[in-house]
């Protein structure tokens, strides 16, 4: 892993001074350099480093909802959070799955656009509350996610968005964007995740 020109305000371990077992878990997912960043920060911590790739990994193996769908919520978060690292990448599962940059665009004005299902309209309505206001979530709002998604959906879609919105905010304040493109590193600006300058991972992966 590349550690030249650290910008974060909590040193990167290089990936060679990782705790063993955690160097391991890691390396056999065949992470990018990109990837491993957040890594780098919490393997200061390597047993609650390991808990944390075990729930992600657990998350992705027993996925109910679509990849796209993940994306989708885990990307409009991470506009909420002003998390740059969030916002830069793109996973190749979702991609697989149907997510363009056109359709990222569509995230600017959500329940306005005609490429979004009501679905997923829905579940963004309830990633905006659960970054910005989360006690206006209510029974109305639950009762149309029960419209469009089962019991085990729900709880995946909460889980999976409060990792967003904790781990993407704790990302935020870490700021790793040293090597990020160079609007992402842009301090004074609110930054979006739509524009031509994101990239696509080497890996499918949960949020930060």
């Amino acid at each position: 892993m590349l550690m030249e020109n650290d910008m974060s305000r909590i040193r990167s371990v290089p990936l060679d001074e990782f705790e063993p077992e955690l160097r391991a878990m890691l390396c056999a997912q065949e992470k990018s350099d990109r990837e491993l960043r957040p890594s780098s920060i919490r393997a200061h911590h390597p047993e609650i480093a390991k808990a944390y790739v075990r729930f992600g990994a657990a998350l992705k193996q027993f996925a109910v909802l679509p990849a796209r769908l993940r994306e989708l919520v885990r990307l409009r978060i991470a506009f909420h959070n002003q998390c740059r690292s969030c916002m830069a990448m793109r996973y190749a599962d979702a991609v697989d799955d149907g997510v363009t940059e056109e359709l990222v665009c569509s995230l600017e004005r959500p329940y306005e656009a005609s490429d979004l299902t009501a679905a997923e309209k829905v579940a963004l309505r309830f990633a905006d509350l659960l970054s910005t206001n989360h006690l206006a979530i209510d029974d109305a709002l639950y009762k149309e996610l029960g419209n469009n998604f089962n019991e085990q959906q729900i709880v995946e879609l909460g889980m999976v968005s409060a990792l967003c919105v904790g781990f993407g905010r704790l990302s935020a304040t870490w700021q790793m964007v040293e090597d990020l493109p160079e609007r992402f590193r842009d301090e004074t600006a609110t930054i979006t995740p739509w524009g031509p300058d994101a990239w696509t991972t080497a890996r499918s992966e949960v949020p930060h």
